[in-house]
């Protein structure tokens, strides 16, 4: 009988270049690049994820060779799993420090109109700018992460315009939102304006590796306040996941929809 599971002999070559991009990754280290008053902190996350880019067979097709299209389906199941013990470690961040997050807790909860927010900015440039078609319901209402997908797939399919439309900020987000995440809260954090605790539930947006790299730099920046960050961080996540979700089903989505029939009624 065949094997099957995570050590398959046919997964191997995956495994293989998990653990080299792992190894150097952490060799180099934390980098810190000056710039005026702030510093841009480069994780070990971030090369992991530069280098695990780079060996997309897409991208560098000699990969393609051990990195077959079954290995690299397996590798998209696999990142579910991957995350659970690094959202379970945030878990546990949350009940030492509850003081603070009751503290905080009206913040917490209106940050969930944020999920709102990418309609403001994106929607006119989704549809006046770069004129796409229905693909702008499913891109714009929310910022797409795996919850927001299984919405769209379950009410359009993503064989659909608006399929296609959550599938391509999905995957963009993948591939730049990591960096970014990892830049630019150490970046506002330098200027002073936020409070530290702002920032940290800035972080939650409903992605792990987001979550990883917004609150890895926060901490770089205030390791004294790191038991802070994280539970902060880690409450703001799970709102977003459980509140999140009905935000894009009743509020966001539906609205997304009634502003692009308003706005391109010959293709509704």
């Amino acid at each position: 009988m065949p094997t099957s599971g995570v050590f398959e002999p046919r997964h191997l070559s995956l495994h293989v270049f998990v653990l080299a991009i792992v190894i150097v990754a952490e060799a180099i280290g934390i980098i810190r690049i000056p710039i005026g008053i702030a510093a841009i902190v480069l994780l070990p996350m971030l090369y992991a994820f530069a280098m695990g880019i780079a060996l997309n067979p897409n991208i560098t097709r000699a990969t393609g060779r051990v990195l077959t299209p079954n290995v690299q389906k397996f590798a998209g199941a696999m990142i579910t799993i991957a995350i659970t013990p690094f959202v379970a470690k945030f878990g546990t961040t949350v009940g030492p420090q509850i003081d603070a997050i009751i503290e905080a807790g009206p913040a917490l909860i209106l940050q969930e109109i944020g999920n709102l927010g990418t309609i403001v900015v994106a929607f006119p440039i989704a549809v006046y700018v770069l004129r796409m078609g229905r693909e702008t319901v499913g891109a714009v209402y929310s910022i797409d992460r795996e919850p927001n997908l299984a919405l769209v797939a379950e009410k359009y399919g993503l064989d659909s315009p608006e399929g296609a439309g959550v599938m391509g900020v999905y995957a963009t987000g993948t591939l730049i939102g990591t960096f970014i995440f990892a830049v630019i809260p150490v970046l506002v954090h330098a200027t002073g304006l936020f409070d530290i605790r702002a920032l940290a539930m800035s972080c939650g947006v409903g992605s792990g590796s987001m979550l990883a790299a917004c609150t890895g730099g926060l901490v770089t920046a205030e390791p004294e306040n790191k038991d802070l960050i994280l539970g902060l961080a880690g409450a703001s996540n799970v709102l977003t996941y459980a509140t999140g979700l009905y935000v894009g089903m009743f509020v966001a989505l539906p609205l997304t929809q009634w502003l692009f029939r308003k706005a391109r009624p010959d293709l509704y």
